[in-house]
């Protein structure tokens, strides 16, 4: 089974209280829906037509335990605390076997 990965880039933070707000609510609901951070933070480089943005990459057993997570009531109460204090590209995708 193909593990499920969240790839979230953070376009514009307008609210840094509110995303650190959002931070406590959503790691703990991370890993109680059995994500596993990969990697969290400004990039080092970007190329091509990338941007040095905050990333955060959570990797999980299958999509569909990604999905779930990402579902839950625990994250949905996160992402009531993050509001609009952002724009982010968030993405469920599927890792290669």
């Amino acid at each position: 089974m193909a593990k499920g990965y969240w790839v979230v880039s953070y376009r514009k933070i307008n609210d840094p209280q509110k995303l650190d707000a959002y931070a406590k609510l959503a790691s703990p609901a991370v890993i109680a829906g059995g994500g596993r951070f990969v990697a969290r933070g400004v990039a080092v480089q970007a190329a091509e037509h990338g941007l040095v943005q905050r990333t955060t990459v959570v990797e999980f057993d299958s999509v569909e335990k990604a999905i779930a997570c990402h579902d839950s009531a625990a994250y949905r109460q996160a992402l009531d605390a993050l509001g609009d204090s952002v724009e982010r590209d968030f993405r469920i995708v599927q890792g290669v076997e």
